[in-house]
């Protein structure tokens, strides 16, 4: 019950709708940690592709090409510098061109 504390209804104070209520949301917060991932993941696809079309390229191009120069970063970063910083993000990119 302690688990359940702030629940709303029933779900805070009937024992089998508090433990059924909490056990699902377990399976929710797991699964959606692993979503989560996913989520990010395409939002910093789509934010270096708006940044290399600004620049001339695809996506698939720009990253093959930084496969091939050997630079090591992620896309996390490219995202950011992709958003906040297109100056660096198209030196970047004239780098692999």
């Amino acid at each position: 019950m302690k688990r359940t504390r702030g629940y709303f209804g029933k779900r805070k104070n009937v024992w089998t709708v508090a433990v059924n209520s909490w056990e699902k949301g377990q399976q929710y917060a797991y699964r959606d940690r692993k979503a989560k991932k996913r989520n990010f993941r395409s939002l910093w696809i789509t934010r270096i592709n708006a940044g290399a079309r600004i620049n001339g390229m695809s996506y698939s191009v720009l990253m093959g090409n930084l496969a091939k120069k050997g630079v090591a970063l992620n896309r996390k970063a490219l995202a950011d510098l992709a958003m906040n910083n297109p100056e660096a993000f198209k030196a970047i990119v004239d780098l692999v061109k």
